[in-house]
């Protein structure tokens, strides 16, 4: 079924996770993600939080992320080394498929995101050395 998604009645339930971390489990961030739309690759998802991701990689698609509120650093591991792109409201980007990348907002960020699965997780500091 198609149908269109508000976003900010998705979002109207949903808190901000402040203090975010990379070693962060799942159920400490129940209750931040909005699911807008289920897709046959993943889904598109939207949330507020402040703090720091654990890197993650999705190595079927590329992920599109869009900045909706505040501004986040977004490092994106690529071949030539980490690029960074400081991005704020109405900003977007795609990470490449099979590319590290995390974020950081010290002082909060609300995201929408086509997030394809699977995802891969890690805290190590450079990811690309076997974390």
């Amino acid at each position: 079924m198609v149908a269109a998604v508000k976003i900010s009645d998705a979002l109207a339930g949903k808190k901000m996770l402040t203090g975010r971390r990379p070693d962060m489990r799942e159920d400490e961030m129940d209750g931040t993600f909005a699911t807008l739309v289920e897709t046959q690759f993943g889904g598109i998802y939207a949330g507020s939080f402040q703090g720091e991701s654990a890197w993650e990689r999705h190595q079927s698609w590329d992920e599109l992320v869009q900045v909706l509120e505040g501004s986040t650093r977004l490092t994106v591991m690529t071949d030539a080394g980490p690029q960074v792109l400081e991005m704020s409201a109405g900003m977007v980007t795609v990470v490449p498929k099979g590319c590290w990348h995390r974020f950081e907002s010290a002082s909060g960020v609300t995201v929408m995101t086509m997030t394809p699965t699977p995802t891969d997780h890690s805290t190590a500091d450079d990811p690309r050395e076997g974390g």
